[in-house]
This record gives structure tokens, C-alpha cells and sequence, in this order.
């Protein structure tokens, strides 16, 4: 009997929600037994939320490994671009699986090896590409606009010291300052630019009072305070289109590199140049005098940090501590 094993992919929440993934798995269950295959319960592989740009995916990797182990027929997938979007990961996927015998084979697609079946899988993944690019260029050009207008709802989320409000029929989308967060962000602000905290006490001086952080942490970190005092929102104007995604991986430290370690994506954030921001109005905590004093002591900390190698020692890039692997810096 043919033995076979079952793939079905969804990338949105809204998908997830509506069970779209049941569907698929359904058809390919039948599909399945219409043909009297054999489909083992624990052969059944699906990734909820995840995009098919990538070949990251909990559901895929373990279907690789199946395949690459054990004696598989036939990999269901109910069409190309569940499979992959790019048609590049497609081929790369057909052409992995039947090196070691195991033919793809598509509920809503092409199922033989012909010629015309291979260039049919060929165009549906450069329409599945063209579709994805189409409707993200869609969505990046909707949220700028909506930015433009002055619509809060494009950002990731209200700051600390802020509470997101959402629209209603009257008003759009809007911050609200909640007073007793707004209290400790002055406060943070008049004792790095007036006291010279440094961002390590900052970070002290928040976990010892006990103040939950936006996401309900106890202990506060230092990126977290360091990303605050350079949020222009809390001078009255969030920012939007500040980074973007690049598909570049990502830097490793000498740490990372030694241990073989790697990027689980290969995307990274990029800051945009600052012509390209989109300011939005949002109530103000500080004023702009203070931010642009916080902005100018962040600059000179950067300039005039020990660690700052602009200027090359002897040693640099060449001597490591032997305990945790980093490199010496002058």
C-alpha cells in the first residue's frame, strides 16, 4: 500500500480562527482515502500562522526529517502555494523529497511528473509570489496613509505611559495618558537629563519600586529604558515608518559564530532614513526641550563610551576572552 503523509499550511490568525486548516486536512483526509492510501495519524504536519515565504516552520521541518527518514510515497498538499509561496522553496522542496523517492502530489494542482504538470507548478508559484508581493505592497501603502491622517492604529501599541483607545463610530483611534505611568516617565527623564543617571541605575531605581513594565514584568532591562528615552512619542509625536524589514540575516556576535549558532530568519530591521518618518500627533508627557536633551546626552554616551573602537587598538579583533568567547574592545 502507498504510504503517505499529509502537509497543510494557513499564515493568518483570521485563518487559524476560521479553521481554514481543518478544511485543508479534511480534503487531504479524504483525498487519501479515496485513493486508499496510507495515512498514519502522527504523519499529519501542519503550520498554523506561518508564512509561505520562508522554510522556517515548526510543521515542515519535522515533515523533512520524516521524508529524510523514513519510507514516505507521497507528501499530500492540498495546492503549490500551501506548500511554499516562493516557487524557488517549491522546486527546492519537490526536488529534496524525490531524491529519496517521495513524490508531491496536489489536491488542487498539477499531480504528475510531465512536463506540462512541472511548468503548471512553475506558474502557479509565480502568480502565489506575485499575489503576496501585490498584497503587501497593498498593506505598507494603506498604513502609510493611514499614518498621513494622523491614525494611531498603524503603530505596534501604546508606549508605557499610554493607553491605547480604539475606535469608535465618533472618534478614530487614539492615546491616552494614564497619569500615574506618566509620573514615573517625567521622572525618568528629569533624572537622566538633570541628575546624569546612567541607564543602568534608570533600570535599578524602576525595579525597585516595583513597577510593572508595559508587558507586566517586575524586572526592568536596560533596552527597555534605553528604547523609552529615545521615543519621540512621549514629546508629543510617534513616529511611524521608522525601521523596515530588509531580507538580510542578521549579525552574529563572536560568541554566536564560535557555537555555530544561526539566525532563525533571515530578515532584520533596518532604520529608515529620517525624511522617510511619518510623524502622528499624540499627547505630549515631556516637553520637546527635555527629549532633544535625553536625544543629545544618548549621542555623546555613544561617542564617548569606552567601548567606542572608531579608533583601532592593537589587540582589536584579535584577542578573546577564553571564558565566554567576546572579544577584547580597548
Amino acid at each position: 500500500m502507498t504510504s503517505a503523509a499529509v502537509y497543510a499550511r494557513v499564515s493568518s490568525a483570521g485563518q487559524k480562527k476560521d479553521r481554514t486548516i481543518g478544511s485543508q486536512t479534511a480534503a487531504l483526509r479524504a483525498h487519501a482515502a479515496r485513493l486508499h492510501y496510507d495515512l498514519p495519524e502522527e504523519w499529519i504536519f501542519e503550520d498554523e500562522g506561518h508564512s509561505g515565504a520562508t522554510l522556517v516552520r515548526p510543521g515542515l521541518e519535522r515533515l523533512r526529517d520524516l521524508v529524510a527518514q523514513a519510507a514516505v510515497d507521497v507528501v499530500l498538499c492540498y495546492a503549490p502555494d500551501r506548500l511554499a509561496r516562493k516557487f524557488a522553496y517549491q522546486a527546492l522542496l519537490i526536488e529534496e523529497f524525490a531524491r529519496v523517492g517521495t513524490r508531491v502530489e496536489f489536491v488542487k494542482g498539477p499531480r504528475g511528473d510531465s512536463p506540462e504538470d512541472q511548468l503548471l507548478i512553475q506558474f502557479q508559484g509565480m502568480f502565489a509570489e506575485y499575489e503576496k508581493a501585490q498584497l503587501m505592497e497593498r498593506y505598507r501603502r494603506g498604513k502609510a496613509y493611514r499614518a498621513r491622517t494622523g491614525s494611531v492604529n498603524v503603530l505596534g501599541g501604546a508606549p508605557f505611559g499610554y493607553r491605547y483607545r480604539r475606535k469608535t463610530p465618533e472618534c478614530g483611534a487614539t492615546y491616552e495618558i494614564v497619569e500615574s505611568e506618566a509620573a514615573i516617565v517625567a521622572e525618568l527623564f528629569r533624572r537622566y537629563t538633570d541628575d546624569g543617571a546612567s541607564i543602568a541605575g534608570l533600570t535599578r531605581w524602576l525595579t525597585a519600586t516595583g513597577t510593572p513594565t508595559r508587558t507586566g514584568k517586575r524586572r526592568w532591562d536596560r533596552s527597555v529604558v534605553w528604547g523609552m528615552l529615545r521615543n519621540p512619542a512621549y514629546a508629543g509625536t510617534a513616529v511611524f515608518g521608522k525601521t523596515k524589514i530588509v531580507h538580510e540575516s542578521a549579525g552574529l556576535n563572536r560568541r554566536a559564530r564560535l557555537e555555530g549558532r544561526t539566525t532563525p530568519r533571515a530578515v532584520k530591521a533596518v532604520e529608515q532614513p529620517r525624511q522617510e518618518w511619518i510623524a502622528i500627533p499624540v499627547p505630549a508627557i515631556i516637553s520637546r526641550v527635555t527629549f532633544e536633551r535625553a536625544a543629545q546626552r544618548l549621542e555623546d554616551n555613544k561617542k564617548f563610551a569606552a567601548r567606542n573602537s572608531k579608533v583601532p587598538s592593537l589587540l582589536q579583533g584579535l584577542a578573546a576572552c577564553a571564558v565566554c568567547g567576546y572579544g577584547y574592545y580597548r
